[in-house]
């Protein structure tokens, strides 16, 4: 089942809608009478680092394409670097 709400009425039902999510049901709240969200449910997220592990020996990749980072991966860029502006090869041929 789907219930329809407007915001204001959502807003005063939160909770009744929120058993009304936990029992399975949609809830789609709407503006003047056009949807404008769904509230859901939470799903279990994140990477499934064993399926990309799987994915990669299919196809014959390396586990780790790029390797290990260096340690000092993320420290701070020197200064002259960032205010140094890039030079592009065809930048050369046009001066």
């Amino acid at each position: 089942m789907t219930i329809h709400v407007s915001i204001k009425e959502a807003k005063n039902r939160l909770s009744d809608l929120i058993r009304s999510m936990e029992r399975g049901e949609r809830v789609i709240v709407t503006r003047r009478g056009e949807p404008v969200f769904e509230m859901v449910t939470p799903r279990p997220g994140g990477i499934d680092f064993a399926a990309l592990d799987r994915w990669k020996e299919e196809r014959g990749l390396p586990r780790h394409i790029v390797g290990p980072l260096p340690k000092d991966f993320d420290d701070p860029l020197p200064e002259d670097f960032l205010i140094t502006p890039l030079r592009y090869p065809d930048e050369a041929e046009q001066k």
